[in-house]
């Protein structure tokens, strides 16, 4: 068995912008997992928030000795992007070596195509009302804020997409005070979810404000470790694999997540339908899907995940799993 790890880039179709910055590219990490005449994949995406750098994860994975399965990569890593990708090409080089599907060798059911949100940049209300109009066709709109200035943004994009449901995603950028503030209007204008509306580690006034509209930890919450300083202050959890450190985790972080009251949301970082691909059985049965990465990249991936009316559909045998 050979593991090796390299980065790749992928332009964006336009800048994407969140309240920590902007980027015109997704830059990822992809693990190629040889061995029995086949080569399974897996990608990530390493991000800053996280302490993360390509650099630190290409050479954490060339670190890693050779003859690991699967239970033992995640005592020898931690959560986090690296290990994701490792895991994940692990996966699909174990189903690719029994001639099944992933799915099959996870013990679930058939995957079906998932509704996803599509994500709407921070931008002047003005930006955000058009673009709201451009994708005003879509189920569900993801709106990026996270600024003491966002009720004209949040205005303007109900204005742009009057019958599309609604997700907020702040990215820690809000106070308790500005929140509170927030969230009447929040539920006046039909938002289904606001995620991560205060900085992780610093969000326990969540537990004391009123949340008419259901709050889901994103920043917040990485692993199944994370999931006993959630209760009472939050609703719902977003798995990421990039948080979790792979589809190993993100299936048992849901299922830990369901047995102890939370919803479910899966979510993606911005990377290639490569990256996307396992997350896709992860969100089967989940409250809410956010797996639109692809959707946002000026070019994908050869044999790219199909996305239509019916949302994301799982991937093809060419791609992964």
């Amino acid at each position: 068995m050979e593991l090796t790890a390299t980065e790749e880039r992928f332009a964006l179709a336009e800048t994407f912008t969140i309240s920590r910055g902007s980027k015109m590219q997704a830059h990822v990490v992809t693990a190629h997992l040889r061995g029995g005449g086949v080569t399974g994949r897996g990608e990530c995406v390493p991000y800053a928030r996280n302490g993360e750098a390509v650099p630190d994860v290409l050479a954490a994975i060339r670190a890693l000795p050779s003859g690991l399965d699967r239970a033992a990569l995640q005592e020898a890593m931690p959560a986090g992007a690296a290990r994701n990708a490792v895991d994940c090409a692990m996966w699909d080089h174990a189903a690719r070596r029994a001639g099944c599907r992933v799915w099959q060798l996870a013990g679930l059911a058939a995957p079906k195509p998932c509704v996803t949100a599509f994500t709407l940049s921070l931008a002047s209300p003005e930006q955000m009302r058009a673009a709201a109009m451009r994708h005003a066709h879509r189920p569900l709109l993801k709106i990026k804020l996270g600024t003491e200035a966002d009720m004209p943004r949040l205005e303007a994009v109900r204005q742009g997409a009057p019958d599309a449901r609604i997700i907020v995603d702040a990215n820690e950028g809000w106070s308790a005070a500005v929140y509170a503030e927030l969230a009447p209007h929040l539920k006046r204008l039909g938002v289904a979810l606001v995620e991560q509306p205060l900085p992780a580690g610093r969000d326990e006034a969540l537990a004391e404000i009123e949340r008419p509209v259901p709050v889901c930890a994103d920043e917040s919450c990485h692993d199944r470790a994370s999931l006993p300083r959630l209760a009472g202050r939050y609703d719902m959890i977003n798995v990421k694999l990039d948080k979790t450190g792979g589809l190993t985790e993100a299936l048992a972080l849901a299922g830990e997540a369901r047995e102890a009251g939370f919803m479910v949301m899966v979510g993606c970082m911005v990377g290639s339908s490569l990256g996307m691909a396992p997350a896709v059985l992860a969100a089967q049965g989940a409250q809410l899907v956010d797996l639109d990465g692809p959707l946002l990249l000026a070019e994908d991936r050869p044999n790219p995940l199909r996305y239509d009316g019916g949302g994301v559909h799982p991937p093809d045998r060419a791609l992964w799993g």
